[in-house]
């Protein structure tokens, strides 16, 4: 029997997440791009708001690691946007057949 392995997450991966959840995007959604559970993220943002989310083990990060973080959840996010209007291209597309 293998024992399965938990996620360890960066602090700037979960303040990416907890940002976009807070910019009005909703918990599927940003679970379903960043690839972690729903409860998860619930969990982030409360602990967020709490002042208490950390990251594994709070070592410091440096300021490339800070900028690879921000650019991986804005590209998260420009992909979530592409697709959207992909399908709202073939829609409308369909509307006019």
């Amino acid at each position: 029997m293998t024992k399965s392995k938990r996620a360890r997450y960066t602090i700037e991966f979960k303040l990416e997440a907890v940002r976009m959840v807070k910019s009005g995007q909703s918990l599927a959604v940003v679970s379903k791009v960043l690839g972690a559970s729903d409860q998860t993220l619930h969990n982030w943002v409360k602990l967020d708001k709490n002042g208490q989310l950390n990251g594994p083990g709070s070592k410091p990060v440096s300021p490339e690691q800070m900028e690879i973080a921000r650019l991986r959840g804005e590209l998260a996010r420009v992909k979530m946007e592409r697709d959207i209007l992909g399908k709202a291209t073939a829609y409308f597309a369909r509307q006019r057949e």
